[in-house]
């Protein structure tokens, strides 16, 4: 093997100035490892985009380099857009009974049939030949959760997965500090942790704190419990579940989402549902309201989630009734904010009592906090640091607590996606960049939407459309028929005929001024039609919407 070939790469193509999408490559001579398989939800600003993946052109090229995807958790930003990669390459897919469980799932919706899944457990370890992968158990808002130790000739890279330091995790699997110490003990070449909570001081609260602000409410609700969290959040379910059987409540599940991932983690035994305390959701009438609890979708304000379609009026079961008690057991992701703030005011409307985030003790966090982040980075003592998983700020702050144990800044890296770490036994340095970026998919679409259609879509948005229909005889070049002027989104025609009779003259002016210039191209008269116009438009309105010609002939 050559110089080069012997050098390891660290190459994140997600999840790395952002929250979600995650993705990283490990790379050494002709074997590459994959870390996960993100989506990411859309931003407001991608108009009509339905979820955002990573950029994998680089695994396309080097397919046949590509030996495994290792998935470290079962939630969308890690597995979400495991059926996309495997639609461009077929490799093995290695993950905890749970996570394949839930990806699985993701693939029959997928019709994809064909992939190899592998179940691991912690401390299993997997042979690709030049690197070896070993599966560490961590404590996440999922069970099953995993760190990832890629042994390589050069060294040990451990990925932390999502963590968090729970001292008292729901299902009483806690992070697995024996090995964890004993990889630190060989010497951990390069470690990439989570940064989500770089930001925040101090101990992320246990997952147990939940349960007893649960036990607390449901002992004073006197009417029907609505809780909504991420369908993903199993253990935050099982609470609910054992919390209603204490209080001799019913539970049903709404939501498309949830009622997959509680059907899925019930059967493979990772939540406990007692004989004869699950209801159907339509079925829910059949009860007292103080014997119902409902479980469903919605944490975040999603337009046409259960919870949203209850807080206006639109769900088919389940009407909000003066007495119902709604807990929103999550926080909103960053962007969605004012769809939280609009469903907690549609419940008020609707006569609900809400109990959300500012009031302490109905979420924790599934993320380690500063102290925790110190404990890992102490304990593992890597050579080189990637802090990964976070937006910038979160990276910087994570680098900075790094620093501050002793790690040199010469050996912290804050990168970008795309980039490349290139690590040999004497340094490690960033030599290049990979393509990366953001694939959109919108409806059946993936990838076909790009910058041009969704300035499109923002200008359609901002100022609407004008669209001019004339006829031309192109005989005698001469207006046959029209100008003609439809408007959608600009202004309402019946209250700006002036508006849109002087537009009509102008469009007539620019077409003459074509025709007496001999002008026969469609696509120069349409351009002149267009710049007069909109020049028009913007003097009298103020606004540039798009002008779109269509020229017949006859």
């Amino acid at each position: 093997m050559s110089e080069l070939d012997s050098r390891l790469q660290i190459i994140p193509l997600g999840g790395l100035g952002e929250i979600g999408k995650n993705m990283a490559a490990i790379r050494y001579g002709d074997t590459i490892l994959v870390i996960d398989a993100g989506l990411m939800f859309p931003e407001d600003e991608l108009l009509g985009i339905d979820i955002v993946l990573p950029d994998i052109s680089y695994l396309i090229e080097n397919r046949e380099k590509v030996k495994g995807i290792l998935l470290t958790h079962g939630h969308e930003d890690h597995v979400g857009g495991l059926p996309y990669v495997l639609k461009e390459m077929n490799v093995p897919v290695y993950g905890s009974r749970l996570t394949i469980g839930i990806a699985a799932n993701k693939l029959r919706e997928h019709e994809i049939d064909y992939a190899a899944l592998y179940e691991v457990k912690p401390r299993d370890c997997v042979d690709f030949g030049e690197m070896r992968a070993e599966f560490i158990r961590v404590c996440h808002s999922i069970p099953d959760c995993m760190g990832i130790a890629i042994h390589t000739p050069l060294g040990i890279v451990l990925h932390t997965g999502d963590f968090k330091l729970d001292q008292t995790p729901v299902d009483g699997q806690t992070v697995d500090f024996r090995k964890l110490a004993e990889i630190a003990e060989k010497g951990v070449l390069a470690m990439l942790s989570d940064s989500t909570n770089a930001e925040r001081p101090g101990f992320t609260m246990s997952e147990k704190v939940v349960g007893n602000t649960f036990d607390d409410l449901f002992g004073k609700c006197k009417g029907r419990i609505i809780i909504t969290t991420f369908a993903s959040n199993v253990h935050r379910i099982q609470q609910v579940i054992r919390t209603a059987e204490k209080y001799n409540r019913k539970v049903a599940v709404a939501g498309r989402s949830m009622v997959n991932n509680v059907q899925v983690s019930s059967e493979l035994g990772y939540i406990d549902i007692p004989p004869g305390i699950m209801v159907d959701i339509e079925d829910i009438n059949h009860f007292p309201p103080e014997k119902m609890v409902i479980v469903t979708t919605g944490s975040q304000g999603e337009p046409m989630s259960a919870l949203t379609r209850m807080a206006t009026a639109d769900h088919r079961w389940v009407s909000i009734q003066p007495g119902d008690t709604v807990i929103i057991s999550a926080t909103p992701i960053p962007g969605n904010e004012k769809l939280v703030a609009r469903t907690v005011d549609l419940l008020y409307r609707q006569g609900a009592e809400v109990i959300y985030e500012k009031r302490m003790g109905v979420h924790v966090s599934g993320h380690a906090s500063q102290e925790e982040l110190k404990i890992l980075l102490n304990l593992i003592k890597p050579k080189y640091f990637v802090p990964v998983h976070g937006e910038y700020r979160h990276l910087m702050t994570h680098a900075k607590l790094a620093e501050d144990l002793g790690i040199t800044r010469s050996s912290i890296f804050v990168m970008e996606n795309g980039q490349i770490l290139e690590l040999d036994e004497r340094e490690a340095q960033v030599t290049g960049k990979v393509a990366s970026g953001k694939i959109l998919v919108d409806g059946l679409g993936v990838g076909d939407v790009g910058n041009i259609v969704l300035r499109d879509r923002r200008q359609l948005a901002q100022d609407g459309i004008i669209i001019v229909v004339v006829t031309i005889d192109k005989e005698i070049v001469e207006i046959a028929a029209g100008p003609d002027l439809v408007s959608r989104g600009f202004v309402y025609v019946r209250e700006s005929e002036q508006l849109m009779e002087e537009a009509r003259e102008k469009v007539r002016e620019a077409l003459e001024v074509c025709m007496k210039k001999g002008l026969t191209e469609w696509a120069m008269i349409k351009a002149q039609v267009r710049e007069k116009l909109s020049r028009f438009l913007y003097e009298k309105t103020g606004r540039k919407p798009m002008i779109l010609p269509i020229i017949m002939e006859i």
